[in-house]
């Protein structure tokens, strides 16, 4: 495994880590952690850096709410009030509607929705500031709730059943992010070829005193017609010096 492969995993790993501890790590796991690798105190320094960043203290825990906008609280109070409205349940019931949903009783099921609403926020907090709306966040927690109380058959003893539910949840917001991460870097390089594209266009038309071809712009550039008819379509036609006649 080449040694940026095992930085970005075993950083991974401690993120992992301090979300199971109240997300909080010690210097001392995060040290252990990255023993293998042999990273200099300079190193060290630029994780402890990133983990503070994305929310997670060294020592002691931090305060997701500390990191939510004014109009994330607004939100979120919203939606604590109408979680307010639902029924509350005992343990001793919320174990009944657990071994009832694992036997696959869809009011139980339910009942269990109800149960674990109240945590997808608390979870959504600790995967705020990265990109992504903690709106979002919350309605890729709730599917994935409402999926994996349908999946608790699988489960040998209902005391698994929170643990199998909080871990679909986390699983289900960190895919949002990667794949809105993608998506972001797609955006990027098509937006980053559309610009090379409008600026060579630009150049080739002041020196021809028009506006260039998109055949002529391809031989002179070397970029298929294809790609700058997209990039075209991606501007809405707007690369000025630019023609497809």
């Amino acid at each position: 495994m080449n040694q940026e492969l095992q930085f970005a995993q075993t950083l991974e790993q401690v993120r992992t880590l301090a979300r199971e501890q109240g997300n909080c790590v010690s210097k001392e796991q995060v040290e252990e952690a990255f023993a293998p690798l042999n990273l200099d105190e300079n190193q060290l320094e630029l994780v402890y850096d990133y983990l503070i960043k994305h929310k997670v203290g060294i020592g002691e825990p931090v305060d997701p709410d500390d990191y939510l906008t004014e109009e994330e609280r607004n939100y979120l109070q919203d939606y604590l009030d109408q979680l307010a409205a639902l029924p509350t349940y005992t343990p001793g019931q919320i174990e009944a509607y657990t071994i009832s949903a694992m036997a696959g009783d869809p009011d139980a099921q339910g009942r269990l929705i109800e149960v674990y609403l109240a945590d997808i926020p608390e979870i959504a907090k600790l995967y705020t500031g990265q990109g992504v709306l903690l709106e979002d966040l919350i309605g890729e927690g709730n599917m994935a709730l409402t999926f994996g109380v349908g999946m608790l058959g699988s489960l040998e003893h209902p005391s698994e059943a929170q643990g199998m539910i909080a871990k679909l949840v986390m699983d289900a917001m960190e895919d949002y992010i990667a794949e809105n991460a993608e998506n972001q870097k797609s955006d990027q390089r098509i937006a980053d070829r559309m610009n090379k594209i409008a600026d060579q266009a630009h150049d080739m038309a002041q020196e021809l005193c028009r506006k260039v071809t998109v055949a002529e712009l391809a031989k002179e550039t070397g970029i298929s017609e294809e790609q700058i008819r997209r990039a075209m379509r991606v501007s809405g036609f707007r690369i000025e010096d630019l023609t497809d006649e």
